[in-house]
């Protein structure tokens, strides 16, 4: 029987030897994290097909420019580049890629992204980042792929109010709906893990940042405010820590762990089960800078950093949010040898002398 995504047939479908130095396929190549996460590979002389449906969910023109330095790098002669607008919910077209391509590994960044937005536009997440990661493991299920490593999010901690934040810890009240698929995908990604023997590793990243950043991400809203003399807005009145983590240190932990595929877990108890691991071929990593920073001194080292004062236009918590995120990535050091670790002040110092340069201010 044919399942609704496009793949025939029910069994794990055995990989040909001939594909085992396939491309990597790496889905929202033209987003923050995955445009620089590309740029790594190709430098290091990976074929990487990419896969970006270029939504206006925030400014194309940002994303095609990130697509072009990735070209630039690839006719370089650095790697080797394929580039394919796809959507994720459309199964037949993923399953065509998975064919056509025979990928050996997969990195899965591609996602609805935002917390906020998932509250006026549920819909967008149920199709992109479920139906669309479902067609991606049945694209690995069925083609042998060798290692998935996925992006999941800290904000699958929701009301947690424990720090900082463990995989040991449970992550069962989720306050947004983006935060829910996010822990629907690892519990999806799990089970195809046992099932099938798809080695799966989930990347909880802790609010990124750096140049190229997300223009709906406080950096770049803050900096586009303070430069234009308009007020930012604070939220929960300032009483808020984030654990920012600096794009070069997220690219790092993604590749190596892409390197280091998931095994089962020799000490996994099913009486006590630790929630990172799993009998299967299943991990799950923290990746943050383990170094909170209260949202109003990350204000400080932003006006530092771009010359100009900030004025605080102080607001309520939003809605989905929460009030603190901190990282424990002991785990993730002890499974890669590395953890991040850039200082705000310098990576911020990046960011800033970016931003005037790509925007001209």
């Amino acid at each position: 029987m044919d399942c609704p995504c496009g793949f025939p047939g029910s069994l794990l479908v055995n990989p040909d030897p001939a594909e085992a130095h396939g491309p990597l396929l790496l889905t929202g190549v033209a987003g923050f994290i995955g445009a620089n996460v590309c740029l790594k590979l190709l430098e290091r002389g990976d074929s990487v097909v990419g896969l970006d449906n270029l939504n206006p969910y925030y400014d194309p023109d940002l994303k095609q420019a990130r697509l072009e330095r990735i070209k630039a790098v690839s006719s370089s002669g650095h790697g080797d580049f394929r580039f394919h607008s796809l959507d994720l919910e459309d199964g037949e077209a993923i399953a065509a890629l998975f064919t056509s391509e025979r990928p050996r590994a997969v990195i899965h960044l591609a996602a609805q992204a935002g917390v906020r937005y998932s509250i006026d536009n549920p819909s967008a997440y149920i199709q992109s980042n479920l139906v669309g990661f479902g067609n991606i493991l049945e694209g690995c299920r069925h083609h042998g792929v060798e290692h998935l490593v996925y992006a999941s999010s800290s904000s699958v901690y929701g009301g947690n109010r424990r720090m900082p934040f463990s995989e040991q810890h449970p992550v069962n009240h989720p306050v947004s709906l983006y935060a829910a698929t996010k822990k629907a995908n690892e519990l999806m990604a799990h089970t195809y893990s046992h099932l099938y023997g798809l080695p799966a590793t989930g990347l909880r990243f802790f609010t990124v940042y750096g140049p190229w950043g997300r223009p709906d991400m406080a950096p770049m809203l803050f900096a586009k405010a303070i430069l234009a003399g308009e007020p930012i807005r604070v939220f929960n009145h300032g009483r808020m820590e984030r654990d920012f983590t600096y794009i070069d240190d997220i690219v790092e932990g993604v590749i190596r762990c892409l390197d280091k595929p998931a095994t089962p877990d020799p000490g996994f108890d099913p009486l006590d089960p630790n929630p990172a691991t799993a009998a299967a071929p299943h991990r799950i990593f923290n990746i943050g800078n383990s170094q909170p920073t209260p949202l109003l001194r990350f204000i400080e080292v932003l006006e530092e950093a771009l010359g100009v004062k900030a004025i605080p236009q102080f607001e309520p918590m939003q809605p989905g949010d929460v009030a603190a995120t901190a990282a424990d990535t002991s785990a993730l050091e002890a499974w890669i040898g590395f953890a991040p670790q850039t200082p705000l002040e310098v990576g911020i110092g990046h960011f800033a002398r970016w931003y005037r340069e790509y925007y001209g201010v």
